[in-house]
């Protein structure tokens, strides 16, 4: 899979460290021509010589040979790459990487790479937490880096949380995915809707749901990686995803996100629409917060919103992939079948809420796939950025390969 790739592998001064000599081996078996960097630090934790004899490659340290003067061109290294991969990724160079501080050869390589650049933080779940780390990895991800996410798990501190560094094995299967997807979306305009909606009932009330946004924020950059312009309509969610491919366009109300949504759909190839959008609003929104009256009640009359669904059903165009999401609690398989061809969609995606870890509020899910023959492929309980994976390749095999 990885015959003849060029890697460049980047260690930080991280205890994970200890993993990579594994992940070298995996890499040069699998085909790959590998050259490790390594910061001063990361050599407290695994030497040059290992990785020198794994990878058949001198080892890059420092910018000069002290011994003989010579120098290691950041320029022709940052050239040579189809892909640069940090792992484990620290903090401290996260940092540098942010910022632009080029005080290492790893980092001046890092500015001058025309590769895409993988990353893998591996660090104590509090440093991983930290505001300052969390804003780091959005940014580098606005570069268009692409996060490794870290595991949950027991971390050298003694503590427990996110903090570990992704094994081997599943460092090289996100490399398999990138090679096997790379540009495969490349020309395509992919429409993406997530999140709740919110329809107010007074200035400090609403309706809304418990959707975090996640599974379409996946999706979204999901497909930005696979080289896909993509736009993406968010309702009010805490976290947004950043990438130099992704367009996004925030409402808060189910007319809102209509609006936005048809006025783009024309010019969409693909358009997948996982927001969780409210199906009533309150027919009168009161412009002053409605006061609680002493033993009385409170009744809300509701009307319907339009369906989203529905109305790009009405307008889709030959060409166009329309994939819809179905969340339910009964009869899943039924309903979501009935809402396929009512609607005129493509595919649908329906999750259960009876599936433990799967639906709102979980960075897992666990989805079938049902097509317009009603051919149905269902899928294990797994991250939502691996779901999105298997969407878009479910796309592409059955409505883009001719």
């Amino acid at each position: 899979m990885l015959k003849g790739k060029k890697i460049i592998v980047a260690i930080t001064g991280s205890i994970a460290a200890y993993k990579i000599p594994f992940l070298v081996r995996l890499l040069i078996r699998d085909g790959a021509q590998v050259k490790v960097l390594m910061t001063p630090s990361a050599c407290d934790f695994v030497t040059p010589l290992t990785l020198s004899t794994l990878s058949q490659s001198p080892v890059y340290i420092k910018p000069f040979n002290e011994s003989d003067g010579s120098w290691t061109s950041h320029i022709e290294l940052g050239s040579w790459a189809d892909v640069m991969l940090f792992a484990p990724l620290s903090a401290n160079t996260m940092a540098k990487m942010a910022t632009g501080i080029t005080d290492n050869l790893l980092t001046a390589v890092y500015l001058a790479a025309r590769c895409p650049v993988f990353f893998a933080p591996a660090m104590d779940v509090d440093m991983y937490n930290h505001p300052s780390t969390q804003a780091n990895i959005k940014r580098l991800q606005s570069f268009g880096n692409i996060l490794i996410n870290p595991r949950e798990g027991e971390l050298a501190s003694g503590l427990s949380g996110c903090g570990r560094l992704e094994e081997p094995e599943n460092i090289l299967k996100v490399l398999h995915r990138f090679f096997a997807n790379k540009a495969s979306l490349a020309g395509k305009k992919v429409l993406v809707t997530s999140g709740p909606t919110i329809e107010p009932i007074d200035p400090v009330r609403f309706i809304s749901n418990h959707s975090s946004g996640l599974m379409g924020n996946s999706i979204a950059v999901e497909a930005a990686q696979r080289g896909a312009e993509v736009a993406l309509i968010s309702g009010p969610v805490h976290d947004l995803p950043v990438h130099p491919n992704i367009q996004t366009i925030q409402v808060s109300k189910a007319g809102e996100m209509l609006e936005e949504t048809v006025s783009r759909f024309g010019q969409a190839d693909i358009a997948i629409m996982a927001a969780a959008v409210s199906d009533y609003t309150p027919v009168n929104v009161s412009d002053e917060k409605i006061k609680k009256s002493a033993g009385e009640g409170l009744t809300l009359q509701l009307t319907q919103t339009k369906d989203i669904l529905a109305e790009l059903g009405k307008i889709k165009k030959g060409g166009q992939v329309l994939v819809g999401f179905a969340l339910e609690t009964e009869n899943e398989i039924e309903n979501a079948v009935r809402k396929l061809h009512t609607k005129n969609l493509d595919c649908i995606v329906l999750n259960s809420m009876k599936d433990k870890g799967a639906g709102f509020s979980h960075e897992t899910n666990r989805i079938s796939i049902i097509s317009g023959k009603n051919q149905v492929c269902t899928y294990d309980l797994k991250p939502k950025t691996a779901v999105a994976s298997d969407i878009l390749d479910y796309i592409t095999e059955h409505f883009l390969k001719v």
